[in-house]
C-alpha cells in the first residue's frame, strides 16, 4: 500500500487510463477514510501551505465547489482562474500557462473541451495535472461514482451497472472504470451517439484481465436487463446547446423511467452527475424516488477529489 502511495505523489490524473485497477482502489479507499474523518470533525490538514490552480474554460457546480471547499479541508488553498482571470483565456499558450503556473502554485485542475489541452497542460507543468472534466472523459466523477456504489453494495466485482444514453465522456470513464475495477457494463445508445470504438476497444482490453463483460447496444432494455446500477447523464451537454432538439428526438426510447427500470434488479440503485433535466433522460419518479442515490454521489465528489489531492500532491 505504501509503495502504491509512492507511485502516484506527483503523477497527473488526465483519465482513468492513467490509473491501475489496484490504484483507483487505493483513491476509493483514501477517500472512505478522508470522508470518515470529515463526518467525525478529525481535522485532516494533509495539503498545510499548498496551492491548487483551478482554471474553468466550462462551468460547473459540484467539480468547483468539492475542489475548492476540499482543498480547504486539507489545509491548502483553491484558486479560482475563469477564461477572464488569466491570459490563457487572451491567446497565451498552454504551454506557457503551465510553466508560469507551475512556478508558484503545488498543484493544477482544469476543466475544459479539449482532452489534447488538458494533455498539453500535463506535459508543460511540472506540478500534478487534474483533469476536471473534457469533452471526452470525466475521471473524477467516476472516482465518485465507483465509491458511492462500493458504499451501497459493499463491493465493485462482479455487479452490473447500466449506462443509458449518450455515449459521451461520462460513458468513456465508466468504460474504463467498471473494466478496470471488475464490473460488468453495459452501455444503451443510439446510433450516431455510441462511445467512441477506440475507448470501447481499451475497455475490453482491461476487462480481460479482471473478467469484466463490456456490452455496447442500441437496446436500452437489453443494457438495464438484471442491472445492479443504472446511470444516465443529459442528451445535450454543455455545448451542445444547439443540437437540443434533435437529441431529444434521437434519445426518446432512452429515457430511464419507471418502466425500463423494472428490468433492473429489484434492489438497483440509480446514479446521475446532474444536474438532471427531470421529464427529459430521467423522470422524477427515478431520480428522487427509492432507488435514487444520486446526492450521496455528488457529496461524493468532495471525497473523491480529495483523496486524489491528497495522493498526487
Amino acid at each position: 500500500m505504501k509503495e502504491l502511495r509512492t507511485k502516484l505523489k506527483g503523477r497527473d490524473l488526465l483519465s482513468l487510463r492513467d490509473l491501475t485497477g489496484e490504484e483507483i482502489h487505493l483513491i476509493l479507499e483514501e477517500a472512505a477514510r478522508l470522508k470518515a474523518m470529515q463526518k467525525a470533525g478529525i481535522p485532516h490538514p494533509y495539503l498545510r501551505g499548498k496551492t491548487l490552480a483551478m482554471i474553468f474554460q466550462k462551468s460547473s457546480t459540484r467539480t468547483r465547489v468539492s475542489f475548492e471547499v476540499g482543498m480547504y479541508q486539507l489545509g491548502g488553498y483553491a484558486l479560482f482562474l475563469s477564461p477572464k482571470d488569466i491570459q490563457m483565456g487572451r491567446g497565451e499558450s498552454v504551454a506557457d500557462t503551465a510553466r508560469v503556473l507551475s512556478r508558484m502554485v503545488d498543484g493544477i485542475m482544469i476543466r475544459t473541451y479539449q482532452q489534447s489541452e488538458v494533455e498539453e497542460l500535463a506535459r508543460y507543468a511540472d506540478v500534478p495535472v487534474i483533469n476536471g472534466l473534457t469533452d471526452l472523459t470525466h475521471p473524477c466523477q467516476i472516482l465518485a461514482d465507483l465509491l458511492t456504489v462500493q458504499e451501497h453494495k459493499g463491493k465493485l466485482q462482479g455487479l452490473k451497472l447500466a449506462y443509458v444514453g449518450d455515449g459521451n465522456n461520462i460513458a468513456h470513464s465508466l468504460l474504463l472504470g467498471c473494466a478496470k475495477v471488475g464490473m460488468n457494463i453495459s452501455v444503451a445508445s443510439p446510433a450516431g451517439y455510441r462511445p467512441k470504438d477506440w475507448v470501447v476497444e481499451l475497455a475490453r482490453q482491461e476487462a480481460r484481465a479482471t473478467g469484466a463483460q463490456i456490452q455496447v447496444t442500441g437496446d436500452p432494455v437489453a443494457a438495464v436487463q438484471g442491472a445492479d446500477v443504472i446511470v444516465t447523464d443529459v442528451w445535450a451537454s454543455m455545448g451542445q446547446e444547439s443540437e437540443q432538439q434533435e437529441r431529444v428526438q434521437a434519445f426518446a426510447a432512452y429515457q430511464v423511467n419507471e418502466a425500463l427500470c423494472a428490468q433492473a434488479k429489484s434492489d438497483f440503485i440509480f446514479l446521475h452527475c446532474l444536474p438532471a433535466h427531470r421529464g427529459e433522460e430521467v423522470t422524477s419518479e427515478i431520480i428522487d424516488g427509492p432507488h435514487s442515490v444520486v446526492w450521496d454521489e455528488a457529496e461524493n465528489r468532495l471525497h473523491a477529489q480529495k483523496a486524489v489531492m491528497a495522493l498526487l500532491m
